[in-house]
């Protein structure tokens, strides 16, 4: 359900995969009025373009950039300097800078843009407005500026230190793609066995939802699991499987680890 923006005007730096997901959510729940956005992207994007048709500016003049109470970042972690150097002298006194890139260190872009940061990792599922979003800030203006942009379409999880980021872009920021590739090597799997690739594909899909389904009921994961593996039965013996080869962790750990680093790399 939409509710009154209350964000007064933002403005959105980037508009690519993540940008365009931000802003789809921002829209579906209110957390900001299209009127309200100020959105520059050096391209055409459907999601700017559904937002303009609503009332947002995209590309406006340098000037109208000072209306903004905050500025959101995100363009690619390579890019960053190059897209808010520009800017940084437009910025209303009182603007706080929210960040959804990763690797780029908040002291980095106070130092430029001599404004508050706060970092947020969030997943494309804020599209939909049902995803998860890390965020520190050691502002508290920033901080709380930050979590009212992101709570109404995603579960924000605070992190006390600001390393932490790097661990939850590859949790969860990273998460919902290993989760997918899971889940099409299970199709692949019953495939392998039998199953039409058209069943085991629309099964596996299927029983990703049912996992999700399972989620939202707030129940420890231990219990979700327990829930569907009785002693004795068929998924109790996959889970024993999985258990005794170790893959399933080694996987886990591997694609966790090598996120890290990458992040850690920009």
């Amino acid at each position: 359900m939409n509710t009154p923006s209350t964000a007064g005007t933002v403005a959105l730096v980037g508009c690519g995969r993540l940008g365009s997901s931000i802003l789809e959510g921002w829209l579906k729940t209110g957390a900001v009025a299209a009127r309200d956005l100020i959105i520059l992207t050096p391209s055409d994007k459907p999601a700017a373009e559904a937002a303009r048709a609503r009332g947002a500016r995209i590309n406006p003049p340098m000037a109208d950039l000072a209306e903004a109470r905050t500025l959101v970042l995100a363009v690619k972690p390579a890019k960053w300097r190059e897209a808010l150097g520009p800017l940084a002298g437009t910025l209303n006194p009182g603007a706080v800078i929210v960040s959804v890139m990763a690797g780029v260190a908040a002291a980095d872009i106070l130092a430029l843009a001599d404004r508050p940061v706060a970092r947020v990792m969030p997943t494309t599922a804020v599209a939909q407005g049902r995803g998860v979003a890390a965020l520190w800030s050691d502002d508290t203006i920033a901080r709380e500026r930050a979590r009212g942009l992101f709570a109404a379409m995603a579960d924000v999880v605070d992190l006390d230190q600001e390393t932490r980021i790097d661990v939850a872009t590859a949790a969860a920021g990273s998460a919902p793609a290993f989760i997918h590739a899971f889940v099409q090597a299970l199709a692949r799997a019953g495939e392998a066995e039998g199953l039409s690739a058209d069943a085991a594909v629309r099964l596996a899909r299927g029983a990703l939802r049912s996992a999700g389904a399972g989620v939202e009921t707030g129940d420890a994961l231990e219990t979700l699991i327990d829930r569907i593996a009785s002693p004795g039965g068929t998924t109790r013996a996959g889970l024993e499987a999985m258990a005794a080869s170790g893959d399933l962790d080694r996987a886990a750990a591997a694609a966790v680890r090598a996120a890290v680093q990458r992040a850690r790399s920009f």
